[in-house]
């Protein structure tokens, strides 16, 4: 990002890109709870800028862990009950109403739903330093929030290990379970590089 703020406390219109993250939920379901995953250096900070934004909305916060796995497992730990989790990167602002409301009816129907978004561009396979041409159609790129019954995927977690699962719905599917796919917004984008968030300024002041 070329920043020595961490991207999610980067501004986004005025207000930390993990604010508008958490506000996306909050306007799906004002009584939705909110557990959010800090790496313990960083509590501190944000507590400051709930302060300095006036944002008041409440969270329970969890330690994040030595990898994503672990930082999963530390949230839901904090889960009481049943019901639906989305589990949602934090830089991903841009996660429509929609989307979120696939997701839920996805999961409360099948116990998993994960948005995903056709690729316009065309894609190649590397193989042993050689590449071929692949059908586009056959893929699709996933997003955030993935959603699971809460049981199922706390039951996924037990015994996940390691640092080579890169989603939860992997994880999900290593347990035994099957990854259900809803249909996600393609301006959901992931905020990574620079260039991401000057892309989601744009699409935010357009549609706010």
């Amino acid at each position: 990002m070329g920043s020595q703020i961490p991207k999610q406390f980067l501004e986004l219109d005025k207000k930390p890109v993990l604010m508008r993250s958490i506000e996306a939920f909050t306007s799906f379901d004002p009584s939705i709870e909110i557990i959010l995953v800090l790496p313990e250096d960083q509590i501190q900070y944000w507590n400051e800028l709930c302060k300095k934004y006036s944002f008041n909305t409440e969270v329970t916060l969890a330690n994040g862990g030595e990898n994503r796995i672990e930082s999963v497992r530390n949230g839901l730990s904090k889960i009481k009950g049943e019901g639906i989790v989305f589990i949602h990167d934090g830089v991903r602002p841009l996660v429509s109403q929609q989307t979120i409301q696939n997701c839920n009816e996805g999961a409360l129907k099948n116990g998993s739903a994960i948005p995903v978004i056709k690729l316009t561009d065309s894609i190649r396979q590397l193989t042993d330093g050689k590449n071929v041409s692949v059908d586009r159609e056959k893929y699709r790129l996933v997003q955030t929030p993935q959603t699971f019954e809460v049981k199922l995927i706390k039951k996924a977690f037990v015994h996940a290990k390691g640092s080579h699962f890169t989603d939860d719905a992997s994880i999900f599917e290593t347990a035994g379970q099957t990854v259900t796919l809803v249909e996600g917004n393609i301006e959901n984008i992931k905020i990574t590089r620079s260039i991401d968030l000057k892309i989601a300024n744009m699409l935010f002041t357009e549609n706010t």
